[in-house]
């Protein structure tokens, strides 16, 4: 409820003789902003106010809006940016009547149900209970409708205060300064008689409309059409007869290093209500530099009425020393100079800005089509990064497509930087990197993007002019640098391309377990390797895991690494063993007429049983970490490399993983080098593994590569082994061929089926049985096997013969055909149905929902 608190006044106490000390010691150097500015600190210093605002009209008078604020949030109270000039707010009363107002605000509630409730005023009429509404409502309390806000601030938060008083005092009848104190005795009398000299104060220290002070402009942010006085013409040499209103007109006389920051500013796609300040160059008629400091803020627009950005434009030449500045922007250009790779060139980026920036993350990206490839994520912890920009990228490329980011696709379509505040609404994707203010910078070179840097803070960061110019220095020389690597290190260049054709783009989601992939390329020279990883899904829940290297150091050795890890797959998917997909690898390259030979080791899990088999062919062994932090290498005969005997035996042999143990397989480039044998290598690996902590498998791959020898390959695959939460149900039934066989395999199923409590879906997965039984004993000779698998929410009906034959669907069947229906009434029964290879022969599979 809200009562009326009557006027008092007092003589001048010890407070407000030093805020009057206070106001004489302000600098008389102060334009009107900043000696506002400080007038509303010392009402937060003189006064028990917790929130202080200045709200002025606007150039057309119907509209008070806020000019400058300080001390808490001011939305806590309700305060919205702008109030209609003939309204019932308090602000506006105040200002049409020329007297202050007293208010008392109580039983405010965090949990209310609408918005605050509107602090009294004279002629209001609160009634105890109604639902609030803000603090300075633009209409009655009495005459509130349920649901409503006020138009000029929708999004207002909930009040945080039990209780509150409102000062609203005229600053001589050209708008108000609003006071508001926590607690309803806020604001005693000599807090009023303060505030009274302050409201005097700040009176004489608003700035004029733009129309009556120097140097100052109010550009129409729809239109961009801009009302300036003589004073601003004359700082940017344009005489009046020559100036045609526009502000593309002004603005293409800044210094294209300073154009983006400008930009940011006047661009209404980017623009919240508040203030904004920064300091750019121009080039006067005589060629010369000329810094300019701008201070505005942006106005709300309304009905048939545009958001505008109104305020000053002074001569910052003499203001502006930027002496820390140029020494970054030094050291960052002697870094760049040096810098050989692309990597380097980001690291000189995030030591040049992170620090002196007080950044809590910098990303840097090559553009490369229309997909940003990663260069350097800082810090490199994957859980402080959005998902689309973890330090993954090393070795899955993360597909980064510019589509899927349309705020940074702008910015780098229009080479300009983009810098927003905090609470600024993005793509979840920038939105994480810089929740507190987010900056992002393209890199222009040669005529293009060679990509681009976001700069991201977690608390709320001001963007000073000084270290927008810094931003603005620092991207040019980048992408600049950028560019230089690329022909300096053409060699990795070629190394990645080969690599992100070659090598998979992403490892897949496995069932139990999770895998980490990384491939460091050679830095000695030109040279390309034959190293490769590979992860392959395999039926009922199988995966196998491949390594290997071919020999040398070449586009050959990278081709013929292609076609092995191709080869490898296709054998594996046709549901061969370990030990026949290796052999059938290795007459492939012995058929292919090549002087290269290759090692590899594969490995086949089972990921419901956690077993495995795994064949080496001249290849080093696995490494296993054990959850206990135990670590082994695992010793068994291995055979000859691929591509050296056609008839080579590769025998297989076991590992036994139990939940947590990590499979680690790696290339020799790791474990062997000119200072270590291979031996020594891989009790290294395995000492590291050991001391690695295993719940975040992308750190184990970067620490384990972190003493590399560079002057090899390494290709290192990782995987954690889970377990499977839960288990398919297995029965499988060999299907003789006798008259009853078909009859024989119905009543097995239907045993099972009753066993696993699945008799809903009995006549349906008994039918398909039937159809796919029948048909591989009439068209196929050998074995048949049926498989029965149940999943949570499924049954699998598997059918396995010795023919490679894929059933084929009719597409008509006439009345008189006697045959071809079998598979329609697979499709029909089922969700769906397939084939997979197996053995030399195939699969065909249906699914039935159980519901």
């Amino acid at each position: 409820m809200a009562d009326v608190v009557s006027e008092g006044a007092a003589e001048p106490g010890t407070r407000t003789l030093r805020a009057e000390l206070a106001l004489k010691t302000l600098g008389g150097d102060l334009d009107p902003y900043e000696r506002l500015h400080a007038i509303l600190e010392q009402v937060l210093v003189f006064t028990s106010a917790t929130v202080a605002a200045v709200y002025l009209p606007d150039g057309e008078g119907q509209a008070l809006s806020l000019t400058a604020s300080a001390g808490v949030p001011r939305n806590l109270y309700g305060l919205s940016d702008s109030y209609p000039a003939a309204g019932t707010a308090p602000v506006a009363e105040t200002c049409r009547s020329g007297r202050p107002s007293w208010l008392v605000s109580t039983d405010l509630h965090e949990d209310a149900d609408a918005h605050p409730v509107a602090a009294d005023h004279p002629g209001a009429d609160a009634h105890p209970g109604a639902d609030a509404h803000p603090v300075a409502a633009d209409h009655p309390v009495g005459d509130v409708q349920e649901g409503a806000g006020p138009p000029e601030d929708a999004d207002i938060r909930r009040v945080r205060a039990e209780s509150f008083s409102l000062g609203v005092l005229p600053l001589r009848e050209r708008g108000c300064l609003v006071a508001v104190g926590d607690g309803t005795d806020a604001f005693d009398a000599e807090d009023r008689h303060c505030l009274d000299l302050l409201a005097e104060a700040a009176a004489g220290a608003a700035p004029a409309p733009p129309a009556g002070f120097g140097a100052s402009f109010d550009l129409a942010m729809d239109s961009g059409r801009v009302e300036v006085d003589d004073a601003l013409l004359e700082l940017f040499g344009i005489g009046q007869d020559d100036f045609d209103g526009r502000v593309e007109t002004l603005i293409a006389l800044t210094v294209p290093e300073d154009l983006p920051a400008l930009m940011s500013v006047v661009e209404a796609d980017h623009m919240s209500i508040g203030d904004r300040e920064l300091e750019f160059r121009i080039l006067q008629p005589s060629g010369e530099q000329r810094w300019l400091r701008l201070r505005g803020r942006i106005l709300p627009g309304g009905e048939n009425r545009p958001a505008r950005l109104v305020g000053t434009v002074a001569d910052a030449s003499t203001l502006r020393t930027g002496r820390g500045d140029v020494a970054r922007i030094q050291r960052l250009a002697a870094a760049l100079a040096t810098a050989g790779t692309v990597r380097d060139v980001s690291q000189a980026v995030v030591t040049a800005l992170r620090k002196p920036l007080r950044a809590d993350r910098i990303a840097l990206a090559e553009l490369e089509g229309d997909r940003l490839v990663v260069t350097v994520l800082d810090p490199p912890q994957p859980e402080v990064w959005p998902e689309v920009w973890r330090s993954e990228w090393r070795s899955e490329w993360p597909d980064a497509p510019v589509r899927t980011m349309p705020t940074l696709a702008t910015a780098l379509r229009e080479g300009r930087a983009g810098i927003w505040p905090a609470g600024a609404h993005l793509e979840p994707a920038l939105a994480d990197v810089g929740p507190g203010g987010l900056a992002v910078l393209p890199l222009p070179a040669g005529g293009r993007m060679a990509g681009a840097c976001l700069i991201g803070w977690d608390s709320p960061h001001d963007f000073g002019p000084e270290e927008r110019a810094l931003l603005t220095a620092a991207s040019g020389l980048a992408g600049q640098a950028l560019m230089r690597a690329h022909a300096f290190d053409a060699e990795h260049e070629l190394v990645g391309m080969l690599q992100r054709t070659l090598l998979p783009r992403r490892l897949p989601q496995l069932p139990g377990a999770v895998a980490v992939a990384r491939y460091l390329p050679t830095t000695a020279g030109l040279e390309v390797g034959g190293d490769w990883y590979d992860v392959i899904p395999l039926p009922d829940n199988h995966v196998a895991l491949v390594i290997g290297d071919v020999q040398g150091h070449n586009a050959g050795a990278a081709t013929l690494m292609g076609q092995m890890r191709t080869a490898l797959r296709a054998y594996a998917v046709e549901g061969h063993p370990p030990d026949v997909v290796v052999s059938h690898a290795n007459r492939l390259l012995m058929d292919m007429e090549t002087d290269l030979f290759a090692t590899c080791c594969y490995v086949d899990i089972d990921m419901e049983e956690g077993s495995a088999w795994y064949v080496r062919a001249g290849h080093i062994p696995p490494v296993l970490r054990h959850p206990n932090g135990s670590t082994e290498i695992s010793e068994s005969e291995g055979g000859p490399p691929l591509g050296v005997v056609m008839q080579a035996d590769f025998p297989m042999s076991p590992l036994r993983l139990t939940p947590g143990t990590v499979l680690a397989l790696t290339t020799d480039g790791l474990v062997e080098s000119a200072d270590i044998d291979v031996e020594d290598g891989l009790d290294q690996l395995a000492a590291e593994l050991s001391a690695a902590d295993p719940a975040h498998l992308g750190v184990v791959a970067d620490t384990l590569l972190g003493g590399a020898n560079r002057d090899d390959d390494v290709a290192l695959l990782l995987i954690r082994y889970d377990g499977m939460a839960l288990r398919p149900q297995r029965e499988n039934w060999s299907v003789w061929r006798v008259p009853q066989a078909v009859g024989q395999a119905r009543r097995y199923t239907r045993r099972v089926l009753r066993r696993w409590g699945a008799d809903s879906v009995s006549d349906s997965v008994l039918l398909v049985v039937s159809e796919l039984v029948t048909n591989a004993l009439v068209h196929t000779d050998g074995r048949v096997r049926l498989d029965l698998t149940l999943l949570a929410d499924r049954l699998r009906v598997s059918v396995a013969d010795s023919s490679p034959r894929t059933p084929v669907k009719p597409t008509v069947i006439g009345w008189e055909a006697t045959g071809g229906r079998g598979i329609l009434l697979v499709e029909a029964m089922s969700s769906a149905w397939g084939t997979v290879p197996v053995s030399g022969g195939k699969q065909v599979w249906a699914e039935i929902p159980i519901e």
